[in-house]
């Protein structure tokens, strides 16, 4: 191909007069202007709805002592909600000027921000017996990324808005978490002396009287030099009357044939 340089700085000209044009008045102005505004309207309104319902879902997974519940849930669902509600609305990226700015489909950058910041969050959560902890912590990372996707697309006040309800999420749904009814779950290592046969009719029949129920298909045992080592998870009746961890502890250290334990909450 000839090199042209007249034709080289006709285009060099042209994109440095449609930089100027971006970074004008009319066009900073555009990002809010009332037809974003509606649009920012529209889709306030799917984080709202997805948040809630994300919510309820949520609370099943709580009221039954799960690891991920209503915040977790919550956060998913509203930062999915955006991606797919902005997806909708092409016509409104970038201020209206999608066609100036994009060299390439906006929609493959999108896909591959959310899938590496999906296996980042997953790096933080960890596994610690019947435990499981950082769920929460992981989704908010991967709705940050879907804040600054909203940003990045000229979405500012609907970003602004899924920030605002993230933070509020994380920092409020916990206490209401704690308000509303659940069965919260404690995870049990008992180490028996050596020789000690341990009933289990008689372990559910203990457990009910403190208020929980042995989770069915949760009891492990193990025997090493003749001491039996029982694990599994009590799962509260009603968490206002069941006796609280400490209770449980004190009351395991009196009890004929346990050598040692372990108490510790599950979120499984």
């Amino acid at each position: 191909m000839e090199y042209d340089p007249e034709h080289r700085r006709a285009v060099r000209a042209a994109q440095t007069e449609t930089t100027v044009n971006l970074l004008s008045y009319e066009s900073l102005s555009s990002y809010w202007s009332a037809v974003e505004v509606e649009t920012n309207i529209i889709v306030f309104m799917n984080l709202m709805g997805a948040m809630l319902l994300g919510l309820v879902v949520g609370y099943e997974r709580s009221f039954h002592g799960r690891a991920a519940g209503m915040r977790t849930y919550g956060l998913v669902c509203m930062a999915s909600a955006a991606l797919v509600v902005i997806a909708g609305y092409p016509g409104y990226w970038y201020g209206g000027h999608l066609g100036a700015t994009a060299t390439v489909d906006p929609t493959r950058v999108i896909q591959g921000i959310v899938t590496g910041v999906g296996f980042l969050g997953a790096g933080v959560i960890m596994k610690d017996g019947f435990s499981i902890s950082g769920l929460t912590t992981a989704a908010s990372i991967w709705a940050s990324s879907v804040i600054g996707v909203l940003i990045g697309v000229g979405f500012y006040a609907a970003g602004i808005l899924l920030a605002l309800l993230s933070a509020a999420s994380m920092m409020w749904v916990s206490r209401l978490e704690g308000w509303l009814p659940s069965h919260p779950a404690v995870a049990i290592v008992m180490r028996f002396r050596q020789g000690f046969a341990p009933n289990g009719e008689v372990l559910k029949r203990v457990a009910r009287e403190r208020g929980y129920n042995v989770a069915s298909g949760s009891i492990a045992i193990a025997y090493d030099n003749g001491r039996p080592e029982w694990r599994f998870v009590a799962v509260a009746i009603d968490k206002t009357a069941a006796a609280s961890i400490m209770t449980l502890a004190n009351e395991l250290a009196k009890f004929d044939g346990v050598e040692s334990f372990n108490l510790a909450p599950a979120r499984n």
